[in-house]
């Protein structure tokens, strides 16, 4: 017997591979592993800013700071002036209060839970997290511990955040 061949309509050949086509088409498309980039978007920028000043006896001091972007804010105490208190003959390193908290545009609010340091002392940092964009500020405060400050002394801070 010789091979017949037998046409069909166009329409219904059409109709045959369009469900074939339709499901090989959306496999392929699902199985990309290329990641997806978006090249206007640049990474945080970290913003690094000092604060000086002088802390006096039984007194604080706050710095207000602007976060641009969500994320780490680490304040680290990198001087005291004097570094050193003498309690009982001994000498002992300076420590003061720091504490992180919200800027209102008059106040330092360190709410709960308190992000705060009682006993700071030079090289010593404190971190939080900037969950949004907003006022934050950093307070530095004579925290009347043991050895803490005596005279008016004065501090630097460095503060890092995004």
């Amino acid at each position: 017997m010789p091979f017949r061949f037998r046409l069909q309509p166009r329409g219904r050949v059409l109709r045959v591979l369009r469900g074939p086509v339709l499901v090989a088409a959306l496999a392929a498309a699902g199985c990309s592993d290329d990641p997806i980039t978006n090249p206007d978007q640049t990474p945080p920028t970290q913003v690094t800013e000092t604060y000086s000043g002088t802390l006096t006896v039984n007194g604080a001091v706050a710095h207000p700071i602007a976060v641009l972007t969500a994320g780490n804010v680490v304040a680290t105490l990198t001087a005291l002036d004097p570094a050193a208190v003498v309690v009982a003959g001994e000498e002992h390193a300076t420590e003061v209060g720091l504490s992180m908290g919200t800027w209102n545009g008059i106040a330092c609010s360190v709410g709960a839970p308190t992000l705060s340091n009682d006993s700071a002392k030079v090289g010593v940092s404190l971190t939080g997290t900037a969950t949004a964009t907003g006022n934050y500020c950093i307070r530095i405060y004579d925290s009347g511990g043991a050895y803490r400050i005596q005279q008016a002394t004065a501090y630097e801070l460095t503060v890092t955040h995004y």
